[in-house]
């Protein structure tokens, strides 16, 4: 389990790969004592299972094998050496909660559609796919490469969010340009109330 609030940015090094698969090898300023092998990490808002850890420099260069299934349903499958990553550690029990609840479960990839300055903030308007929006609410939650957001507005598929400087320059999201794909994650509790409508009929 995760809060959507990204404690650092990384960059991949390298994508070594295997067979549909494909091992990431992630840069950051974590310290490699700090990685636990077998733990989570949220890397874009995707959980994923650390499977080695090295010292470099001043933090580490950790290492996670990503299915086949995760590349064609998230946008890592698109992440090259140099891209750069939202990365979160799993939430620990006492830990506070800063966001939301959020599994790391990618429920689909957004586009986003524009981007304008507001004031001192950036406004970013999204766009989900058509079976996602339905539970995507004004002053709802919802997370984006990881990061936990306030829904502003919803116009059909179309969704905005303000990020704060703080969070535009800690997050990948402050770079976005209109055209890039994003990972989405509902809000839990709008996830489950879909399926139990769905299973009613």
């Amino acid at each position: 389990m995760f809060t959507g609030i990204i404690t650092h940015q990384g960059a991949v090094r390298r994508l070594e790969r295997q067979g549909g698969d494909v091992r990431i090898f992630v840069q950051s300023e974590i310290p490699a004592a700090e990685f636990v092998i077998g733990a989570s990490i949220a890397h874009d808002g995707a959980c994923l299972t650390i499977v080695s850890a090295e010292p470099e420099g001043a933090g580490a260069v950790h290492a996670c094998d990503v299915s086949n299934e995760t590349l064609s349903k998230t946008t890592l499958g698109g992440w090259r050496e140099g891209s750069t990553v939202n990365l979160e550690r799993a939430a620990r029990f006492g830990d506070e909660i800063g966001g939301h609840l959020v599994t790391g479960h990618v429920d689909g990839v957004g586009e986003l559609v524009e981007r304008s300055e507001d004031a001192r903030s950036l406004r970013l308007v999204f766009e989900a796919p058509e079976a996602l929006s339905p539970m995507i609410a004004p002053n709802g939650s919802i997370t984006i490469n990881g990061v936990s957001l306030t829904v502003n507005e919803v116009e059909g598929a179309r969704f905005g969010v303000n990020l704060i400087p703080h969070t535009a320059d800690v997050t990948n999201l402050g770079s976005l340009q209109v055209g890039a794909r994003v990972n989405l994650e509902i809000d839990t509790v709008a996830r489950y109330l879909a399926r139990l409508l769905e299973a009613r009929g």
